[in-house]
């Protein structure tokens, strides 16, 4: 597997990932140490306390050297689970990691490890396999697909860069190679210890130094200089925030900038929150003609748009319905820097920015467009009144603060949802790229035990929650106060939008129920908004355990974002 070189940064919302002792002087490591410990004391000098996964016969010697380390192993119900909820902890904390056993394991994480390779979330994922020893005249052992590397070559196709610790001469090496490659890229890896690997102890430890990448000052300069003359010559500048700000731990830079040269930013779709949605000079989510007319005006009018770490994806442009034209851009990203149509090779995405901002380019200011509701603005309660999606993002709006995240699920649930006004940096979360159904839940999971303090709310249609629900069972024993809500339109809404057929339908469940089948916490059936109201209250107040709120809507109510979507994509469907 490849290494791709860039720059990590602390995550200003969450805090920094520490800075890897052995990665940063380049010491040697402790001797007599064998694989699986030394593994085992990477990931706690990456921030990783914790590991996600479930055990099998292949890994169940590492898993017992997890169990006897400080790091917490937290059981799942599934694989697939287990590498959203590692794909959330990734997002919050910097660094998350799931382990499993050999193929039926491993090749069960496949889906949610490819949404956090597209999304650039670092989960290491770990993965047992037969002892080097049981491979002799390769017999057919259990779990076996094709050969012994077949689950490998998987995932080198959908993680960053990958290791088989098959040899214990390179195997610290491989190890720290691996790690550093997923706190510099973002992106997941995968390292393969065979089971009678785990308690080898190499000869001779391996020194590593990490190869920072650094900008190049020249080009580095001329950027800037182009940047601050063509921004100081626009009448109209606005800054387009991506998830890559996150990412990265971009943050306050990019406030820094915002604030230093008075330039109003929008938000993408999957970048939602990046930034605090309360600040003074925040528009609104730039989604094309998906989104709110007067921000998409705003953004489409300018004649300078700075995109700093924004992934130009469909749903991000909705639908391909933005009308950025490249010579009007500023294009920073991880990968590349482009201004008008000049490429710039060499710069790093956060001394691009943090140049930017101490430069303070002085563009004209702007009025900006109506903000979107505030938590002060007073929801009127109509308690008799049929629930709706509108109407129930609008009185959860009033309850969110700065110590809840929200983690929405695809469909509906993401497009309704952008609705909310969200105060604090990164408490937003929706695999709003790769769209995977079923993230909400085990990623509620994930991020509890990233961040206990947080109050988080996961938003599910039923069709996304009837696949991955077992994993309230995990919340359950952990006695975490998730709050869920239930979207129950009694099928796939967003694809009833789309193409209307009975296909989307599917079966009703009692889900306000499932609380008694876990054996722990509570379940409201809520058909009003009145119903709604007491239900969310309840819940807030709750903090034993588990909330789900079964919210019944009409089989065709639905967001208008998710209205102005399907106008745009049914054309493609």
């Amino acid at each position: 597997m490849s290494r791709l070189p860039t720059q990590s940064s602390p995550d200003a919302r969450f805090g920094a990932i520490p800075s890897p002792s052995l990665a940063t002087n380049g010491a040697a490591p402790a001797t007599g140490m064998s694989i699986g410990a030394y593994l085992i004391r990477r990931l706690q000098d990456y921030g990783i306390a914790d590991v996600f996964g479930i055990p099998g016969d292949y890994i169940l010697s590492f898993y017992h050297m997890l169990n006897e380390s400080p790091i917490r192993v937290i059981g799942c119900t599934r694989e697939d689970c287990a590498g959203f909820a590692a794909d959330a902890y990734a997002r919050v904390n910097g660094m998350g990691a799931v382990c499993v056993t050999y193929c039926v394991g491993g090749l069960s994480l496949c889906n949610s490890i490819a949404g956090a390779y597209a999304e650039k979330s670092p989960v290491v994922v770990i993965t047992g396999s037969p002892g080097m020893g049981e491979r002799i005249n390769n017999p057919l052992l259990h779990h076996k697909v094709k050969d012994f590397r077949t689950q490998a070559e998987v995932f080198e196709k959908i993680c960053v860069a990958g290791t088989e610790l098959t040899d214990p001469t390179i195997a610290f090496r491989e190890i720290d190679r691996v790690l550093d490659t997923a706190a510099r890229t973002k992106r997941p890896v995968y390292i393969e210890l065979p089971r009678d690997m785990v308690n080898v102890t190499p000869d001779v430890p391996y020194p590593f130094r990490s190869t920072e990448a650094v900008s190049d000052p020249e080009t580095l300069a001329e950027a800037v200089a182009e940047a601050v003359k063509w921004i100081n010559q626009s009448q109209r500048t606005v800054i387009v925030a991506g998830v890559e700000i996150h990412r990265f731990g971009l943050q306050d830079d990019v406030v820094a900038l915002v604030e230093g040269s008075n330039i109003p930013f929008a938000a993408t779709l999957l970048g939602k929150s990046v930034i605090s949605e309360t600040h003074p000079m925040y528009i609104g989510l730039y989604e094309g003609a998906m989104g709110r007319d007067e921000v998409t005006r705003f953004v489409e009018e300018s004649d300078c748009v700075i995109l700093l770490g924004t992934f130009m994806t469909d749903l991000n442009l909705g639908i391909f319905t933005a009308n950025l034209n490249p010579g009007n851009c500023i294009y920073a990203t991880s990968e590349q820097l482009r201004i008008h149509h000049h490429h710039f090779h060499g710069v790093l995405l956060p001394d691009f920015i943090r140049a930017l901002a101490v430069a303070r380019p002085t563009p004209p200011p702007r009025k900006l467009p109506p903000q979107p509701q505030r938590h002060n603005e007073q929801f009127q309660l109509k308690p008799d009144a049929p629930l709706t999606i509108t109407r129930m993002m609008s009185r959860l709006n009033e309850s969110i603060d700065d110590d809840t995240a929200i983690i929405a699920d695809v469909g509906d649930s993401l497009f309704a949802a952008t609705e909310l006004v969200v105060g604090a940096q990164t408490t937003f979360l929706s695999p709003a790229y790769y769209t995977s159904m079923g993230f909400a839940v085990p990623a509620a999971l994930g991020v509890h035990v990233a961040q206990p303090k947080l109050r988080v709310i996961a938003i599910v249609g039923d069709g996304a929650f009837q696949m991955t629900c077992n994993e309230l069972s995990t919340i359950v024993r952990e006695k975490y106060p998730t709050i869920v809500i239930v979207l129950d339109n009694k099928g796939y809404g967003t694809e009833r939008v789309l193409h209307a057929g009975d296909f989307n339908d599917i079966n009703p469940w009692q889900y306000h129920k499932l609380p008694e089948i876990f054996g722990g916490g509570k379940g409201y059936d809520v058909r009003t908004e009145g119903e709604f109201d007491a239900a969310l209250r309840a819940a807030l107040a709750d903090r034993t355990g588990m909330s789900l709120i079964q919210a019944h809507l009409g089989i065709n109510d639905h967001s208008s974002a998710l209205g102005r979507l399907a106008e745009r994509l049914s054309k493609h469907v």
